[in-house]
């Protein structure tokens, strides 16, 4: 449950700097997030037993 907190943290804390701070992201930040994104994937799509 962690890895989908932190995936969704990440992502909206990069929202939240381009929409409301008026920060634009460098593109490296988006390939961040992807990365995070399928890490938390791979967790959360990890069997469990």
């Amino acid at each position: 449950m962690y890895a989908a907190y932190g995936g969704v943290y990440v992502s909206v804390a990069l929202l939240w700097l381009w929409g409301v701070d008026g920060v634009r992201p460098h593109p490296w930040d988006f390939v961040g997030v992807a990365v995070t994104l399928a890490g938390m994937g791979i967790i959360m799509m990890a069997p469990r037993g």
